[in-house]
């Protein structure tokens, strides 16, 4: 028996869809994938090459690929003998899903999670998303809102923030921003946190999520936080949450989140390439994606699912209400270099909120940062 490693991200939504779409793979294949799990703070951060050279299957983030690429530790994706099958995975892709994983022409991941920032509200005490973000300041000053801004997801709200304001951040530099647009972002991002319970920078979106579910959790609504389709399930936590489009500015069109979700991905020093590949085309397919996957606890990443009544309908529409968000979505830069500019960009803005820096200083602070991530 062929036996494959698998690592993924400890969380239902990250490891219960792998370990049932693996079942079924060995009852079809006779192929056994095994899956261990890290914290979404390790997931976030952990260099893909020492995974690389542990397991055959790799879950991801997209701003990963242009690391892979000069580390050489994941194989490209796109074989053409599979060209009808990649394809259909490709037109199958929510927003920019299939294209973020594209680095210098190659595939190298296929998307199986889409996630976004969006709206997560309590729909037994709101009645209706808040359109306005606006009014998201006025909850917040009420103790009823609340913001994940634990680094990365201070810097994804500062991207969502700049992208939605129609000043996008920077994919090649040398700024990140322009100082008034910057400047611009994080007077609102002040706004919002100005009066919020401090524990908001200690807090990743599970972290969120889980005290917005407790029956007598103060947090009525949060406005940008990466949906988690599970905590939309009933029984999944005492409470259900409800997910809708991002709250704008000034009647916007919802646009500009930054874009998430995982891709899978095979290590460069499988034994096994040609079953870790198939395993990933056959994960990252429509029926897969919107049937066992979809019913594990899984997000899927394609759109068979996202139109699916079965899958929305057992997730208060969780897939209609947030897609307009999620095509509308920003895709991060994914040069060699950026994953260290966003862990330290976003202790730089969670900082500098948090103990009143001037903005001017630190978008200054930011932009140096950034034009040094391109040094190699």
């Amino acid at each position: 028996m062929i036996k494959l490693r698998g690592m993924t991200w400890s969380h239902p939504r990250g490891y219960d869809p792998m370990l049932a779409c693996s079942k079924i793979w060995q009852d079809k294949t006779g192929v056994a994938i095994t899956w261990e799990k890290r914290s979404l703070q390790d997931f976030e951060t952990f260099p893909v090459e020492e995974l690389a050279a542990a397991y055959d299957l790799i879950v991801i983030d997209h701003p990963h690929v242009g690391q892979i690429m000069r580390e050489n530790c994941l194989l490209p994706l796109d074989d053409a003998a599979y060209t009808d099958e990649i394809a259909a995975i490709a037109a199958g892709t929510v927003g920019r899903s299939y294209p973020s994983y594209n680095w210098q022409g190659r595939q190298w991941a296929f998307p199986i999670d889409a996630a976004t920032q969006v709206q997560a509200y309590r729909p037994d005490r709101l009645s209706a998303p808040v359109a306005d973000l606006a009014e998201f300041v006025t909850l917040a000053a009420k103790g009823k809102a609340i913001l994940p801004m634990r680094p990365p997801h201070s810097l994804m709200t500062f991207i969502t923030l700049a992208a939605h304001l129609g000043t996008p951040c920077s994919i090649e530099g040398p700024d990140f921003i322009g100082k008034a647009a910057g400047e611009a972002v994080l007077d609102w991002m002040a706004r919002i946190v100005a009066a919020m319970d401090v524990r908001c920078y200690e807090m990743d979106p599970i972290a969120v999520l889980d005290l917005m579910s407790q029956p007598d959790s103060p947090y009525d609504v949060s406005p940008f936080v990466y949906g988690y389709v599970n905590y939309s399930f009933a029984g999944f936590r005492p409470a259900r949450i409800a997910f809708a489009d991002m709250p704008v500015i000034d009647s916007r069109m919802p646009n500009g989140s930054a874009l998430g979700g995982t891709g899978i991905a095979v290590s460069a020093r499988t034994q096994a390439l040609e079953e870790a590949k198939a395993f990933a085309r056959w994960i990252a397919g429509g029926p897969v994606q919107a049937g066992i996957y979809a019913a594990s606890n899984g997000q899927p990443g394609h759109s068979d699912a996202w139109v699916s009544d079965a899958v929305n309908g057992a997730a208060l529409d969780f897939y209609r209400n947030t897609r307009a968000t999620l095509e509308g979505a920003y895709v991060r830069p994914r040069h060699d270099g950026y994953m260290a500019f966003q862990s330290e960009a976003s202790e730089m803005i969670s900082d500098g909120l948090r103990t009143g820096e001037r903005h001017t200083v630190l978008v200054e602070k930011l932009n140096r940062r950034f034009a040094r991530s391109f040094e190699g």
